[in-house]
């Protein structure tokens, strides 16, 4: 879901129940309109807005958590692909290759990662993928002495959880919001708004406020679709610890 439509969609239909609720209250009869029906409503509303409030901190927090999540897991992959090519680079001369196919690999995970494209599209056939290779390449090696001995199995388990996080950066790709989830806190938005045009007095000041209100709402259902959204839109996860380590691969 693109983050700046849904808001902007979400500011013009919250927007527009503010002002339907202003027309209403023209059209409605006087005693429609009587103090004791106006706290009726805003003690029903006030349920609701309760209701929403709260809904819009659980996704607050779990596009939060997703995003803490997911960066953990970039700066841990950035981390162990580090040190593979420290343990590969004390190992010998003979994992020149290897180190080579470990600096590719990681190109090719930056271009996955912090691309217009889905990691679930653009298949790789997984008998010739880099992570393949690079997982088989260090299964070959031979130890010659008890230290390579030690440094392959270092290598083995530090390209397994490299495997095994990377499969759980491409299992995270999809939205952890549920779109009707979304819709539904809209449409609670709609109906509060709806109930302030309808009570409210028709002047330029409380206008202004309905747009403002609007606007802070709808940022803040932008800032859950960014969070949800770590490897593209305005609020990034930073590709610096991967392309630190990039930088240091093979040197």
């Amino acid at each position: 879901m693109n983050a700046i439509v849904v808001s902007v969609l979400a500011f013009a239909v919250i927007f527009s129940a503010a002002l339907l609720g202003m027309r209403l209250r023209k059209a409605l009869p006087e005693h429609h309109l009587s103090p004791e029906t106006k706290e009726s409503v805003r003690v029903g509303m006030a349920l609701v807005a309760t209701m929403t409030a709260l809904l819009l901190g659980l996704l607050i927090a779990s596009a939060k958590g997703s995003y803490d999540d997911q960066r953990s897991q970039v700066i841990l992959l950035a981390g162990k692909a580090g040190y593979l090519e420290r343990v590969l680079t004390v190992y010998g001369p003979e994992t020149a290759e290897i180190r080579s196919t470990l600096h590719k690999s990681s190109e090719t995970l930056i271009r996955k990662l912090w691309s217009d494209q889905s990691l679930t599209e653009a298949p790789v056939d997984p008998a010739v993928s880099e992570g393949q290779l690079l997982f088989s390449s260090i299964h070959q090696l031979a130890p010659q002495n008890e230290i390579q001995r030690a440094l392959k199995e270092e290598a083995m388990d530090a390209v397994s959880d490299i495997a095994k996080t990377r499969w759980l950066l491409v299992a995270q790709a999809e939205s952890s919001i549920p779109r009707p989830l979304l819709v539904l806190v809209i449409v609670w938005l709609a109906i509060i708004f709806l109930s302030f045009g309808v009570f409210a007095p028709t002047n330029k000041i409380v206008i202004v406020t309905m747009v403002t209100v609007a606007l802070m709402v709808s940022s803040a259902l932008f800032l859950i679709l960014e969070l949800d959204g770590p490897f593209d839109g305005v609020i990034q996860i930073s590709s610096a610890p991967i392309r630190n380590t990039l930088s240091n691969v093979g040197q």
